[in-house]
């Protein structure tokens, strides 16, 4: 069972949802932003700041941190069972190499798959969302 507490983990889940939220396929024009409904401001640029965030926030957590991390994003995507959490964490540890956040932020789906590797121990980003509120 992880250790990493679940706020950590649910902060990233939000602002990996902010991430993944990005429309990549709009690109500025000549066009006025009220009259185009501001869609240009959607762009990748606007997303700089809070993939930063998220990196600087993972890097800041310790190794253990990372390794748990690493591990609970693989159980939500279905490469370990929950029952199989000791496992994925030693792969986690034993296959760190360079940075964890830009592993972690390199998969598309990161949000689904921490909380599905959440929802496997119990666990979930519900209460953390309606504190933020």
């Amino acid at each position: 069972m992880p250790t990493i507490n679940t706020d950590k983990v649910c902060f990233i889940v939000v602002k990996a949802r902010e991430l993944e939220s990005e429309d990549s396929g709009v690109e500025a024009d000549a066009s006025n932003p009220t009259d185009d409904h501001f869609v240009s401001v959607l762009t990748e640029e606007a997303f700089d700041t809070v993939r930063a965030e998220i990196a600087s926030f993972i890097e800041a957590m310790d190794e253990e941190e990372q390794a748990e991390l690493v591990a609970l994003a693989w159980v939500g995507r279905g490469d370990f069972s929950g029952d199989e959490w000791e496992t994925a964490l030693t792969e986690a540890r034993a296959r760190h190499e360079g940075p964890t956040s830009a592993y972690l932020l390199g998969q598309p789906l990161l949000s689904a798959h921490l909380e599905s590797g959440l929802g496997e121990f119990g666990e979930s980003c519900t209460l953390f969302a309606a504190d933020r509120q």
